[in-house]
């Protein structure tokens, strides 16, 4: 269930953001969620997509730093008081939530959280014993590969 997430550092820039976007979309891409967080002068750009491989070598090809990480995408039902409710099995499973931010759901009437914890493996043990539904990347749509 852990997905690969590419980060990228990227300079807070429409520009920047448009030119990478715009070369993963010119090569088939398609991104699943995005996620732009601002630091300043420079951002991380935070994206799942449908193909991590070719979305790497587009990124080497023209110089762009980028890493991968885990990270879990959960499917929650798009109601008040659902992400509290996943927080609270996270919590009590002594976890520590590094970052998380919500994509479009895959079925009507769900939400989806991508979450980056400190320890991926155990998130889904705990997670999954206590009922909450985690996708793949074929439910998200995107390929895993390291």
């Amino acid at each position: 269930m852990k997905l690969k997430q590419i980060s990228v550092p990227i300079e807070n820039s429409s520009d920047r953001t448009y030119e990478l976007t715009k070369a993963l979309g010119e090569k088939g891409i398609n991104l699943r969620a995005i996620n732009l967080v601002d630091t300043g002068d420079y951002g991380e750009l935070r994206i799942l997509v449908s193909n991590v491989p070719a979305a790497r070598h587009i990124l080497m090809q023209k110089e762009i730093p980028a890493h991968i990480d885990d990270v879990i995408a959960v499917e929650v039902e798009d109601r008040p008081g659902q992400i509290s409710k996943l927080l609270e099995n996270i919590l009590h499973a002594n976890l520590k939530l590094k970052y998380a931010y919500a994509c479009t759901g895959v079925n009507s009437g769900k939400a989806i959280l991508v979450c980056c914890l400190n320890d991926i493996d155990k998130a889904i043990r705990s997670l999954k014993e206590n009922g909450v539904y985690l996708l793949d990347e074929k439910a998200l749509g995107s390929l895993e590969a390291a």
